[in-house]
Formats: C-alpha cells, structure tokens, sequence
C-alpha cells in the first residue's frame, strides 16, 4: 500500500469548520479530489454530532474521527471503535462519570452540558466564578482537567486529550509521521500542537493557544482563518497537492 502523502488531522469548531463557504467548499472539494489523503477529524464533538456533520453535501466523509475531546476514537466509515486504542482509553476512566458529578457538585463557575459521554465529564465555566482549586481538587483526584475558549471545562481520563489519542492512533495504524498536519483554533488543541507534528493555528485561534505555539518552530500561524488557514498552512509545508 502506498503511504499516504498527507494526513490532515484538523479541529472542526472554527478551524476545519472555520471560515467564509467559499473558502471552506475550496477546501473540501481539494481534499475530496486527492486520493493520497487521509482526513481525520479530531474534535470536541461527541460522534452524534460528527454523523451528522458527515451527511451534508459537500462534507468529505473522514477516514477516522477522534471525538470527545480525544476520549473516543473510531473509524469514519462505520464509527466503529478503534481497538485496542479505545478500550484502553475506557480502562482509565472506568466508571468514574459519577465520582466526578458528585466531585464537583455544587462548585461555583461550573454548569453541566448536555449530553451523555461516555469517557469524560464536560462543565461550561464562568472565567469571573471558577476558582483555581477546582482545578486543583480536579487533578488530585487523578483526572485531566482542560479549560478551553474561557467556556468550557472538560474532565479527561489521566493522559488522555487530542494530542495523546492522535499520536497513539498514527503509530497504531503505522501512518508515515512526516505527512501528519494537524490544524485547530482553541486551547483543547494544544496538545496536538505539543505531539510534535506539523501544525497551523488559525488566523481565528484563541489568543491563549497562539500565545502557547509562539514558540513551536514546527507550528505556523497562519494569518487566514478556518478553511483558508488549513490551505494556507498546507501551501507553507509544501503539502499541497500538486497539479497535474
């Protein structure tokens, strides 16, 4: 089989999803058109949400999708598990959905989102509210705790985020690390950004995450925002596609 000659392994919310229609349906239709590419979507969102992305027209369906914050991790043609990769990530949290409720339970700054998932627990947070023992408390119990775009807290299995699943995903399927790109917008995509492989914060991004990257000389911050910033950045590693 020949190696893929680009693994893009983008954020959705404001990165892959970012940008005017135009600039976005540019990028899909490139993408769609390249069979040397293996799309994945690393995201915040549960798989509910990702199904329903994928049925739009125009949408190009992922090879496979790391959701929930890097929690689940499935391929992107039957959303079926990824093994051993997501039972290992199950192993850590166990049943540790309730600990965490009653943890937390009555923590000023936190209101609960909506949703059942399955390997973590995600608050909103009030920045003005929220006090730094929370995130202390969090932590001592033996949890990750990730604070992103000053909205949302999400409590994570020990070790366990978007970088992390990714990396473990591309050494589990033997993927060349040199075509990997990775692309996002927020603090929860810092840790693609810390797995060490090329990357584009988005003229959009978070000015905590760009402020974090400043210093990564493998990560480019692209002054386009969403789409374009993915096309920009695959322009600047030499990753487009070339024409024939």
């Amino acid at each position: 089989m020949t190696p893929p000659r680009l693994i893009l392994a983008t954020d959705l919310d404001g990165t892959f999803l970012g940008g005017s229609e135009q600039q976005r349906q540019a990028l899909y239709r490139s993408l769609a058109a390249d069979p040397e590419t293996v799309l994945i979507f690393v995201t915040g969102r549960d798989l509910e949400f990702v199904r329903a992305l994928v049925s739009q027209p125009g949408m190009p369906r992922p090879h496979y999708v790391i959701g929930d914050v890097g929690t689940t991790v499935v391929d992107g043609r039957a959303f079926e598990p990824i093994t051993p990769l997501q039972d290992e990530i199950h192993a850590l949290w166990g049943d540790a959905g309730d600990r965490v409720l009653r943890l937390l339970d009555g923590e000023p700054g936190l209101r609960l989102q909506p949703g059942s998932f399955p390997r973590r627990v995600s608050y909103y947070y009030d920045p003005a509210a929220l006090r730094a023992q929370t995130v202390t408390t969090i932590e001592a119990a033996g949890f990750d705790c990730l604070l992103s775009d000053d909205t949302f807290l999400d409590v994570l299995p020990r070790g366990v985020s978007k970088g992390p699943t990714l990396r473990r995903l591309i050494d589990a399927l033997g993927l060349p690390e040199q075509a990997v790109m990775v692309a996002g917008d927020t603090m929860n995509d810092l840790s693609l950004f810390r797995a060490g492989f090329k990357g584009v914060a988005v003229g959009n991004a978070e000015p905590r995450l760009l402020e974090a990257v400043r210093d990564f000389p493998h990560v480019y911050a692209s002054p386009q925002p969403g789409a374009a910033g993915i096309a920009d950045a695959l322009r600047h590693f030499g990753l487009e596609r070339s024409r024939p």
